[in-house]
C-alpha cells in the first residue's frame, strides 16, 4: 500500500526560487548510465538548493536529481544522519 499525502503534492515555497524551473525537467532524470551533469550545473547556482535536498531526503526521493545529489549520494546522507543520530544516543 502506497501512501501519499496531499501536503506532498503541493508545490513547496522554495520550488518558486529553484533554477530547474527555468530548465527542461528531463536532465534531472538521466538514464541509467547517463550523465547527470547538466542538472548539477543547475543545481550548483541554485539558491534554494539546500532546501531541495532537505526536501527529498525528508520525502525519500528515489529517482533524479535533488539539490545537486543522486539517489546514490542520498542513501548515504541519509544512513550517515542515521548514524549520528544513533550515536548522539547512545
Amino acid at each position: 500500500m502506497q501512501r501519499i499525502t496531499t501536503k506532498l503534492l503541493q508545490p513547496v515555497e522554495w520550488q518558486s526560487g529553484a533554477r530547474c524551473v527555468e530548465v527542461d525537467p528531463e536532465i534531472f532524470f538521466p538514464e541509467r548510465g547517463g550523465s547527470s551533469k547538466a542538472a548539477r550545473a543547475v543545481c550548483e547556482l541554485c539558491d534554494v538548493r539546500a532546501d531541495c535536498l532537505e526536501y527529498a531526503l525528508n520525502n525519500k526521493e528515489q529517482f533524479g536529481i535533488w539539490g545537486g545529489t543522486s539517489e546514490r549520494e542520498r542513501r548515504r546522507i541519509r544512513k550517515e544522519r542515521a548514524r549520528r543520530k544513533l550515536r548522539a544516543a547512545s
